[in-house]
């Protein structure tokens, strides 16, 4: 992704039509208007992943501190994410914390969405490493991932997002513009908090609904997804995951301020446990994912683009009442060698009826490489078929 937002009117976005190559830094962009969600976040689960005896936690502090200071204090517990997708020979960087000192990392889901690969360098010891996917959940864009053969990392110390507050001053710490090195911080103040958003990514033409968010008006750039959102006290309170444009302040003319959100650290936590358990749920998946080898159109994007991949990314039935338009399936796969081709729309995976490229990748989420799983489509002759594939390995989303 660029490290350049793509303004499409007040407090929406366009984005590019393809996945660019090259080297870019990821934040999901808010697409729709940010309302009050029900409920609230969910606690008591903070503090026990990165207690492992073998590491050291990052010191909290009594007494408030400045943004340097908490910086000193916390960039020991991050990491830079860097995802690279081979089958569009693309890389994306993101942000992560270390949870425990063997290795599992929180980041974003759209941080690894689509990656065949992921290297992640723990900034507490400057030393890379290669990463796996241990799990994921697409709809709170949350993932966890595993580092080979790491030991005596130094983890985040984490805080309680319940006990946060409007008008809270936070720190939000991340790997902007995925320069890597030093992290980045970004100063300001808890604006809103049980936010809902929509946000799309630029990479994939993706786009999600996030609901129960910290609203914050610190400036979050581009590869600051997965980072952490601090408190006063060097604790961390939330994942650092969307930036909307600079907004405009009500009732006072000429006068901007930034708008950026983040998941609360009681909630992600509260998945991570359930991926780090092994509790594979509608929503949760674990482990390396199926492959399908679709390629579909973003919605944004006309006739002739694509994406190769579990058909996480895109949204577009190309004109057709019923099911997925595909514009293609990659050489080799498990789609292609079923016979699907440009102009098909896919109707039901598994048995599951599909109306949207969201929904081919949740109805993958319970299944693995190696499995059998049925398809169903309709040609461009309106005729329908249905095969069974076995799926590959593929991208982590």
């Amino acid at each position: 992704m660029s490290e350049n937002y793509y303004p499409g009117g007040p407090g929406s976005f366009t984005v590019p039509p393809r996945r660019p190559r090259g080297r870019h830094a990821r934040l999901l962009l808010v697409t729709g208007a940010v309302a009050l969600a029900a409920g609230a976040t969910v606690g008591g689960l903070i503090g026990t992943m990165n207690s492992t005896p073998a590491g050291t936690a990052t010191a909290i502090s009594k007494s408030m501190l400045s943004a340097s200071q908490i910086a000193s204090r916390v960039d020991p517990g991050l990491a830079d994410v860097v995802s690279t997708d081979g089958d569009q020979d693309a890389t994306s960087a993101g942000t992560g914390v270390v949870l425990t000192s063997n290795g599992l990392v929180l980041t974003n889901n759209h941080v690894i969405e689509g990656a065949t690969s992921i290297k992640v360098t723990d900034i507490g010891n400057g030393r890379t490493y290669t990463a796996e996917v241990v799990g994921y959940d697409a709809t709170q864009d949350v993932a966890v991932i595993r580092l080979e053969n790491a030991s005596g990392l130094t983890t985040a110390s984490l805080g309680y997002s319940a006990a946060v507050r409007t008008r809270d001053s936070v720190v939000a710490l991340g790997n902007a513009g995925g320069k890597g090195g030093t992290p980045s911080v970004a100063t300001g103040t808890v604006t809103a908090l049980n936010q809902s958003i929509t946000a799309s990514d630029e990479l994939s033409g993706a786009s999600e609904q996030l609901t129960g968010l910290i609203e914050i008006n610190a400036d979050i750039q581009p590869g600051d997804s997965g980072g952490s959102l601090v408190n006063s006290y060097g604790q961390v309170v939330g994942v650092d995951t969307a930036a909307s444009s600079q907004y405009q302040i009500q009732g006072q003319s000429g006068q901007t301020a930034e708008q950026a959100y983040a998941i609360p650290i009681d909630r992600a936590l509260s998945v991570a446990k359930q991926i780090q358990a092994g509790t594979t749920t509608s929503d949760i998946h674990i482990g390396a994912t199926g492959f399908l080898g679709l390629e579909i159109q973003p919605s944004s994007e006309g006739p002739g683009g694509g994406y190769g991949g579990s058909g996480a990314p895109g949204n577009s039935n190309q004109g057709t009442t019923s099911g997925v338009a595909i514009t293609g399936s990659l050489s080799g796969s498990p789609a292609a060698n079923a016979g699907l081709t440009e102009g098909d729309a896919v109707t039901a995976i598994g048995g599951q009826p599909v109306s949207t490229a969201e929904d081919i990748a949740k109805a993958l989420v319970p299944h693995h490489p190696g499995n059998s799983i049925s398809i169903s489509w309709l040609d461009l002759y309106g005729q329908s078929h249905t095969a069974t594939v076995v799926l590959a390995s593929g991208p982590a989303a």
